[in-house]
């Protein structure tokens, strides 16, 4: 297997799209399936941070003023019934600073592990990630976290055009909707596997160890 310097990238696994009360959850969403992948990505955690690889985790939300947060996604988020930056049980949704914007506990950074804050959905827009990567010289991603279908993927697709071989860790990203989970699944594997490979975490992690 070629073995190429590799990272982990966590995407969003915050209280606002994983705990009640949260952004998510006052969408609409069900929160529980959001949460299925996280035993999953403990064990990728486990093995990244023993093995040394980079762990890269991001955070998405806005400035507490809303400069950042574009007119149209301020809109859909009122659209949704959960208007970015106005109160909710864990403070003001998806708003740096408020303790939905955080963590949840079972996967929390460690202290050298990078965290991006980021805007948009997609890992690259307005932040340093490209540079976190390109100072490790990185070509390899192990992608996962939640949704599948909007953040995961939007990582996923700029990841691809930007030249870096892609793994979407199949059991380590969630959706609210299984249809879209799946459908966007089956989008990284058409003509070739046009955006990268599918995996499952025990796979992931087998073929980690062998390439060590």
């Amino acid at each position: 297997m070629r073995k190429l310097p590799s990272a982990l990238i966590v995407i969003d696994m915050q209280r606002d799209f994983l705990d009640p009360g949260g952004y998510a959850a006052t969408a609409g969403m069900d929160v529980s399936a959001l949460r299925r992948p996280i035993p999953s990505i403990r064990l990728l955690l486990d093995h990244a941070r023993r093995s040394g690889m980079l762990v890269v985790h991001t955070r998405e939300g806005h400035r507490p003023d809303l400069t950042d947060c574009p007119p149209a996604k301020l809109a859909r988020s009122r659209q949704a019934g959960a208007e970015i930056g106005s109160k909710g049980p864990l403070g003001r949704l998806l708003v740096r600073g408020e303790y939905g914007h955080d963590f949840i506990a079972e996967l929390q950074p460690l202290t050298d592990e990078p965290v991006v804050d980021k805007p948009g959905y997609g890992a690259f827009h307005q932040t340093d990630l490209a540079q976190i990567l390109a100072a490790r010289d990185i070509r390899k991603l192990y992608i996962c976290g939640v949704t599948t279908e909007v953040c995961v993927h939007s990582t996923l697709r700029e990841a691809a055009d930007r030249g870096f071989e892609c793994v979407l860790v199949a059991d380590g990203c969630g959706s609210a909707h299984p249809h879209l989970h799946e459908a966007a699944l089956q989008m990284v594997d058409v003509e070739g596997g046009i955006f990268g490979r599918v995996a499952d975490a025990q796979t992931v992690i087998a073929e980690l160890e062998v390439a060590q």
